[in-house]
């Protein structure tokens, strides 16, 4: 199997649903993901938010990745002070993932255990850094510097 690096993209901090969302983005190069899928994408968001009351800082991590077989969002949500939560979204055809609709602004929850591909994971080294530094490793949490750091977009999976 060939491997090749893709585009990693860092995009602005949102708020959804309450949760301050850190937004990472992977394309396959030759496509690109559209705002619609990305308007899509975040408003199926809290669908895969932790469903439990939890006092940590309302913290989600994304990463929108775009590949030829479809789009998938990861949601990384930090519960217990420091614990990641991790679900998963997937759109485009891919039955084996629970996916058959081929419109990618149509996600659906991926009822697999899965946290994430090797395009999708270089980001987690760099949030659990930033998540020791900001907010466990200080004498008061700091949100704001931690929705501020993020890993430099560039080539990814190496």
């Amino acid at each position: 199997m060939a491997f090749y690096e893709k585009n990693l993209t860092v995009r602005e901090p949102l708020v959804v649903a309450g949760r301050h969302v850190k937004r990472y983005e992977v394309v396959t190069p030759g496509l690109e993901i559209t705002d619609d899928i990305r308007a899509a994408a975040y408003d199926f968001l809290p669908t895969i938010y932790p469903d439990f009351a939890d006092p940590t800082p309302p913290a989600t991590v994304t990463v929108l990745h775009r590949s030829a077989a479809g789009m998938y969002l990861n949601a990384y949500n930090w519960v217990w002070d420091n614990v990641l939560h991790c679900r998963t979204a997937v759109s485009g055809d891919q039955p084996f993932l629970g996916s058959t609709d081929p419109d990618l602004t149509r996600f659906s929850v991926i009822p697999k255990d899965l946290i994430g591909c090797v395009w999708e994971l270089p980001p987690l080294e760099h949030e659990r850094r930033a998540w020791v530094r900001h907010v466990l490793d200080t004498d008061e949490p700091d949100l704001t510097a931690y929705l501020a750091d993020s890993l430099a977009r560039g080539p990814v999976g190496r």
